[in-house]
């Protein structure tokens, strides 16, 4: 009687970190500036990231279903829960319910199972579903707590706000919101007024927005660790704050009166969450090591345009996107020359 074995191919070193272990490692990185937009923004990130998780799984199992996958190994490897984390992390802290839901839901059904699932969106899930309730609802989505005053609000009180619309009676949305530093600061340089002036209203604090500078410095943090773990390279985090920063500089040199620092932008609005945990993502971003340094610049360069010149006060989610659609490009035109290629053995004869 002939036994037969199963023949695996090549490579047969299983890795020790596989997809799930790479996602958790994400959503620890992320718990710093968490802690930072709880501090500042109240319960509502938290309510936030609930409904955001709940909803990824719930649209991600249905995905699932239909396309006749399995639905337990894809909803434990945490691509779903990072997708969601994120997504309420860019949302104000006291959105509505229904705008999670909406904006976590297009991002797991639109924008990554319809094109197949997991490692076949090209765009970043989270950004399409967070551009699509900005441009939407942009009523809702500017409705942003003023640092501190968050905390007015308890747990209670904000489910109350979030699910029925229903405000304490000593209380009301206009009293305790304000636009964000980046919003207070391109408005106001509409109305012809400068930067020293701006800056030294209550929106700013040290060396960026109010409560915004810690969040970054959070964010920060746990990017720094994601490196360390060797979960992201070093390229496009710094090709994003290095692109930001440089045109920054440039044009504050030239009129700094009119155009803000380079800590300004890097820690009043959601550089340090985009550039370690947005844009690299693996699926979507550039994958040689020049490519990814472009990659990162233009998403900088891109945020930087789009916040000085453009109808939006922060543009990470839309120079993600722009930059999403380039990658395959710049893949092409900076993929290492292969050992052997007749075209570097002719050079070099």
């Amino acid at each position: 009687m002939t036994m037969r074995f199963p023949n695996l191919s090549s490579p047969h070193v299983t890795a020790r970190d596989g997809v799930g272990v790479m996602m958790r490692r994400v959503l620890y990185a992320l718990v710093p500036g968490t802690a930072a937009c709880v501090a500042f923004f109240g319960w509502g990130v938290l309510v936030n990231i609930a409904v955001a998780s709940i909803t990824a799984l719930a649209s991600e199992a249905l995905m699932l279903r239909v396309r006749g996958r399995p639905v337990a190994p894809f909803l434990m490897d945490g691509s779903a829960l990072l997708t969601a984390a994120l997504l309420a992390l860019a949302l104000p802290s006291l959105a509505p319910w229904w705008l999670t839901v909406v904006a976590t839901a297009f991002a797991i059904v639109i924008a990554k199972q319809l094109y197949g699932g997991l490692g076949y969106n090209p765009f970043n899930p989270a950004m399409i579903g967070y551009v699509v309730v900005l441009i939407s609802f942009p009523k809702e989505m500017t409705s942003w707590l003023t640092p501190h005053l968050g905390g007015q609000l308890d747990l209670l009180q904000t489910l109350a706000v979030q699910f029925g619309g229903h405000f304490p009676s000593s209380l009301h949305l206009d009293a305790i919101s304000s636009a964000t530093p980046l919003d207070t600061m391109k408005t106001q340089l509409k109305l012809s007024r400068t930067l020293t002036e701006i800056q030294a209203g209550p929106a700013f604090g040290s060396f960026g927005g109010v409560g915004w500078e810690w969040v970054g410095l959070g964010y920060l943090a746990g990017g720094l660790w994601l490196l360390y773990r060797g979960v992201i390279r070093w390229h496009i985090p710094l090709g994003v704050l290095g692109g930001l920063a440089v045109m920054a500089l440039i044009f504050n040199m030239v009129d700094s009166d009119s155009y803000a620092t380079p800590l300004v932008h890097l820690f009043s609005g959601g550089a340090m969450l985009g550039a370690f945990f947005i844009a690299t993502d693996p699926i979507t971003a550039s994958t040689t090591e020049r490519g990814r340094l472009i990659y990162g610049a233009g998403i900088g360069i891109f945020t930087y345009i789009i916040r000085t010149w453009g109808g939006y006060p922060d543009g990470i989610a839309f120079a993600v996107l722009l930059m999403n659609m380039a990658a395959p490009t710049i893949d092409y035109y900076t993929r290492p020359r292969v050992f052997g290629d007749a075209t570097k053995t002719e050079s070099s004869e």
